[in-house]
């Protein structure tokens, strides 16, 4: 097996088949529509603020991700104004240019060292404008959302060219310090061998992140349990977090 991640073009050109447009899309989109400035990190192929351009935005629009490959998606269907920079927080000196600042498709858990996590919360502080939120999602722990990872639940998309390409998830390694271990497997009969992706993400409970984020200058103003808006419960999905500086 060979490691690959997004910085492959072939699977990144799958990433929206795989995860396609839902309720969480949906949320973050109306908060979008609702901000005048948004950066968007962890941007992936840019999606959101994609619809939002093309739906009639017309304020500052940022997406900010590490992968090359998920950015050249990105700029491939780019609105006009969507400016895309590769990177994280740390790429630039942030001023309080945004009124709002998300992490979608639980882009969150993939900061695995405490250090990563306080250095992106520092520019998330950062960025933000007076009255700005933060925005963001993580799997809750409780929820053992890795339990169902197994190579039996397989999902099917299709290429660009219509060709089937088969994908299943497998843990390494279960709960450990908060983390999880994890295979990305996508094989099709075309391809000489499957392509491999190793991932790790960091679980953190509701305390977790608050206390990230106070450390960070920024407190927390809401928590929902779902895409829906629920309170958090013990077993919910998500932890969905609204912050704003402090």
């Amino acid at each position: 097996m060979v490691d690959h991640s997004f910085t492959d073009l072939t699977l990144a050109a799958l990433y929206d088949a795989l995860n396609p447009w839902g309720p969480g899309d949906d949320f973050y989109l109306g908060l979008v529509r609702e901000a005048r400035s948004v950066l968007d990190i962890g941007c992936g192929t840019g999606r959101l603020l994609r619809r939002a351009r093309t739906e009639g935005h017309r304020g500052r629009l940022m997406g900010l991700d590490p992968a090359p490959a998920m950015l050249v998606q990105a700029r491939q269907a780019q609105p006009d104004g969507v400016e895309w920079v590769l990177g994280d927080t740390r790429v630039r000196r942030w001023d309080g240019e945004f009124d709002l600042v998300v992490m979608t498709g639980h882009a969150f858990q993939e900061l695995v060292e405490d250090e990563e996590i306080r250095s992106c919360l520092r520019g998330v502080s950062a960025a933000l404008a007076d009255g700005g939120r933060f925005v963001f999602e993580t799997r809750n722990p409780a929820a053992r959302a890795w339990e169902r990872w197994t190579p039996e639940r397989v999902y099917e998309i299709t290429d660009a060219d219509g060709t089937p390409v088969r994908v299943w998830h497998e843990v390494q390694q279960p709960l450990t310090g908060g983390r999880v271990r994890f295979t990305e497997t996508y094989a099709s009969t075309p391809w000489p061998t499957p392509r491999v992706c190793r991932s790790i993400l960091r679980f953190l409970g509701p305390e977790a992140l608050t206390a990230f984020l106070a450390e960070a200058g920024l407190t927390v103003v809401a928590q929902y349990g779902d895409w829906g808006r629920s309170p958090l419960s013990h077993a919910g999905p998500e932890i969905i977090t609204v912050a704003r500086r402090a």
